[in-house]
């Protein structure tokens, strides 16, 4: 489990530069972007218990999508690369907007759907820490 967080911790916090790119007396900026112990829904952060697996994931969602309803089982975080994107929680009734730049805490066990929004496809970066062989996505029949 310190090995999975180590992981998540270091990619979370780890500038797409790496130390080789910068110049002789170049100065790194590190701009945090969200720190949080709660989901979107105020659910607190649990992370699994064992066998702990990071999955990262790019999504390409193009303009007018909706996804299908769905949840997550183990804790997803996102960040809006480019685009727009509404999520609509479909158990609290909560409508959230991101765009570029943020970064979404999605909720665990509540169904949800999200819509590409606006006229640019929604590129995510998703992270997934699940338990080892796990799917985190569990679409609503």
């Amino acid at each position: 489990m310190k090995h999975a967080l180590s992981i998540l911790a270091l990619m979370l916090s780890v500038s797409p530069l790496c130390a080789d790119n910068v110049p002789a007396g170049g100065k790194v900026v590190v701009r945090p972007i969200l720190s949080a112990t709660e989901t979107s829904t105020g659910q607190p952060i649990v992370l699994p218990q064992k066998n702990p697996q990071l999955i990262a994931s790019t999504y390409e969602i193009p303009p007018g999508t909706t996804l299908p309803k769905h949840k997550h089982p183990f804790p997803r975080y996102g960040y809006v690369l480019a685009g727009a994107l509404t999520v609509t929680n479909l158990d609290t009734g909560k409508v959230e907007n991101f765009k570029t730049g943020d970064f979404i805490l999605e909720a665990v066990g509540q169904w949800h759907q999200g819509t590409a929004t606006g006229t640019e496809t929604v590129k995510l970066l998703v992270i997934d820490m699940v338990e080892k062989g796990e799917n985190n996505t569990i679409i609503f029949k």
